[in-house]
């Protein structure tokens, strides 16, 4: 360990993630000497990739186990679609079109894919899925990196990036309690935001955000990203807007990952806590819009939801972690979920007067909507008739945060007065650059992976 601690190291890289691995890799592969700081544990390495499951990527025809075409242009519609033009154009478009040769480089460094899952094969065309999931992933490059003498600590807690003027000259770390000054001659940030520190979400979001669920890593507390900010790095993106999806209401605080998603809300009727709907459940694919839910959950009283289901609509989509309430009457489920059975009963008679007749395609928009009544159901509108009827409570859930710091197309971090000489940064400490409100499935490991390799090879030629 002193070994380590004492020597001056080409790139240092803070995190342990899909970003970070990507940015090693690229690094160790031009000769650099490399050194990992990740802060969680060995067995909990890895960051918010170890819950992820597919990759979203451009490509121009088959390719690999992507089927079809998926065009530049089109992706970055579904780009806008969802983040209502909050991106940096020039950014978005250099991810979106980086990421066709990066699946190929994913495959080449110990990366798995495997076709579209049941239930996911509305992806088929633009996300290749991880084989393992996102661990296998994050456990390939790790092999990949320790052959090519990348060096990892665990249980590394980066306090403090130490810039004076343009430059890093080092950084303080501690280390089983004990701390240390590590020097780099070039350094890439990739610790991600600031999730795991409910007190800052809740300065970000009000006392609302303490009902929150966290379902990725406890670890990423934003220690690195406050410290940039403090010493004078441009941030980017709305600290009140983030990766919130709507889980299922019995995960765990932290770290529940994505086994807690629930993909059931196209096929339902979402009522809050009053038994009252609040939103469209049919406005797009879930793909594109499952991350809206977790804001418009949090917009609710208490912070929960309920989903609810009838028995036609239980196979269209992933199974869930927890089994379902069941009921053979709405009135009964209602109680069960503890909402007011009456009330329920009437929300659902007024949806189902509202339904109307058409082609039901569960994997498309389908223009299936009901008339009358507000909100409108603009796709998949069934009725909830065809017992037992299922319901899920609803919370929203946590996967990153989109404050960050300002890049280039380089990755380097940016300042006022310029970018800093020897600083990167990739994934979810810069993704606010390109996502500034909502998700698309997938994108995140697009950013990181596409933004991980740039920084891992500026940083490289930078330290030559």
């Amino acid at each position: 360990m002193d070994d380590l601690l004492e020597q001056t190291w080409d790139v240092v890289i803070v995190g342990g993630g899909n970003a970070a691995l990507c940015a090693a890799i690229e690094a160790a592969e031009a000769g650099r000497s490399v050194l990992m700081l990740e802060c969680a544990p060995k067995p909990y390495r890895g960051g918010n990739s170890r819950h992820t499951r597919n990759f979203r990527c451009m490509h121009s025809g088959p390719l690999s186990v992507l089927t079809d075409t998926y065009g530049e242009d089109e992706y970055f519609d579904d780009l806008m679609r969802v983040t209502a033009g909050k991106t940096d154009e020039g950014l978005a478009r250099m991810a979106i079109r980086h990421s066709e040769s990066c699946l190929p480089w994913m495959e080449q460094h110990g990366v798995r894919f495997q076709p579209s899952l049941s239930g996911t094969l509305s992806l088929s065309r633009t996300n290749a899925f991880f084989l393992g999931g996102g661990k296998a992933l994050v456990n390939a490059y790790y092999n990949t990196a320790a052959d090519l003498g990348v060096q990892v600590i665990y249980e590394a807690h980066v306090t403090h990036i130490a810039i004076e003027g343009h430059q890093c000259t080092g950084l303080d770390v501690t280390i089983t309690g004990q701390s240390h000054r590590i020097s780099a001659r070039t350094v890439i940030l990739a610790s991600g935001g600031f999730q795991g520190d409910v007190d800052w979400l809740a300065r970000a979001w009000g006392p609302a955000a303490r009902n929150f669920l966290i379902r990725g890593t406890p670890y990423n507390r934003g220690v690195v990203l406050a410290d940039m900010l403090d010493q004078g790095a441009q941030s980017v993106g709305d600290p009140t807007q983030c990766h919130a999806v709507a889980i299922d209401g019995r995960a765990p605080k932290f770290d529940g990952g994505i086994v807690t998603r629930l993909d059931c809300v196209p096929f339902s009727v979402v009522v809050n806590r009053d038994a009252q709907r609040f939103y469209d459940e049919g406005e797009d694919v879930w793909p594109k819009r499952y991350a809206i839910w977790g804001r418009l959950v949090a917009a609710q009283p208490d912070q929960v939801a309920y989903s609810i289901i009838d028995a036609k609509s239980l196979k269209l989509f992933m199974p869930s972690v927890f089994p379902p309430e069941q009921a053979d009457t709405i009135e009964e489920l209602g109680e069960k979920m503890g909402l007011n059975g009456d009330a329920l009963r009437e929300t659902v008679d007024q949806f189902n007067a509202a339904c109307r007749d058409g082609d039901f395609h569960p994997t498309e928009l389908d223009g299936v909507a009901t008339e009358g009544i507000e909100p409108p159901k603009t796709n998949w509108a069934r009725p909830i008739d065809t017992p037992p009827f299922y319901g899920y409570s609803l919370r929203p859930g946590v996967t990153f945060t989109y404050l960050g710091l300002k890049v280039d197309a380089g990755a380097r971090v940016q300042t006022p007065d310029g970018p800093l000489d020897n600083v990167w940064a990739a994934g979810e400490i810069m993704a606010g650059s390109i996502l500034g409100q909502g998700y698309l499935a997938g994108f995140g490991m697009t950013i990181g992976t596409v933004f991980g390799r740039i920084a891992g090879q500026e940083a490289a030629s930078h330290a030559q």
